[in-house]
């Protein structure tokens, strides 16, 4: 008997949810334990359901708290997380894989696809499309120095908020994305965007984050 994979479906997608529990249903060796949206609780869920695998869309929420990834994935040892409709993005794909995705999809992926990497990453598994393959390597051949993270003093004296917020535009949030994942007011926000762009010496957020990575303060 071919032993079975339980499997959490976290998506903020109705139809997304429905169409792949209907597509788990169909396989003998994949059991859906649970789906749900983001929640406050969602950690707790996850951990309750003892699922092998988490299949994570890449809705908003994803990109605002790949946080929650890095959560679950140390609240549920052994859990194996793959991202399903990524886009073929580096920095987006190495942010991921240091939050602990193990498995990593892009958008046009086909349910072939989707259940081929569910099986793959529940034997542990890694798996990347292609054509992300070969920033993985450079990012290991080349490490950032040691230091060098967004969270190491910073040359432009941004603060450690200040630097979280210059992540957070590099993944292209809005003021009221990144104020959701902050817990803070979307005024709060702007106010800390002005003083980003004060002390950078720059006029918008593009600049900002382009010489920040460019100074090699900021990780790609």
């Amino acid at each position: 008997m071919v032993p079975k994979i339980d499997v959490f479906l976290l998506t903020e997608n109705r139809l997304l949810r429905e169409a792949l529990t209907r597509i788990f249903g169909k396989k003998s060796d994949l059991c859906l334990v649970g789906a749900a949206g983001f929640s406050p609780q969602i950690v707790a869920e996850v951990g309750a359901s003892a699922a092998d695998v988490l299949l994570a869309d890449s809705g908003v929420n994803i990109l605002t708290d790949l946080q929650i990834i890095h959560e679950l994935s140390k609240a549920c040892p052994g859990l194996r997380v793959v991202l399903i409709g990524m886009e073929p993005d580096a920095t987006t794909f190495l942010k991921a894989v240091r939050a602990g995705v193990l498995g990593y999809i892009l958008k046009d992926a086909s349910s072939l696809d989707v259940t081929a990497a569910v099986r793959s990453v529940a034997r542990n598994e890694a798996v990347c499309p292609p054509c992300l393959c070969r920033s993985l390597f450079d990012y290991v051949s080349n490490p950032p120095a040691q230091g060098k993270n967004l969270h190491a003093r910073h040359p432009y004296g941004l603060t450690r908020r200040e630097q979280e917020l210059v992540e957070m535009m590099g993944l292209g949030l809005t003021n009221k994305e990144i104020a959701d994942h902050l817990s803070i007011s979307e005024q709060t926000v702007k106010n800390h965007v002005h003083n980003v762009l004060r002390k950078v010496g720059v006029g918008d957020r593009l600049e900002a984050v382009e010489r920040c990575r460019g100074d090699g303060t900021l990780v790609a």
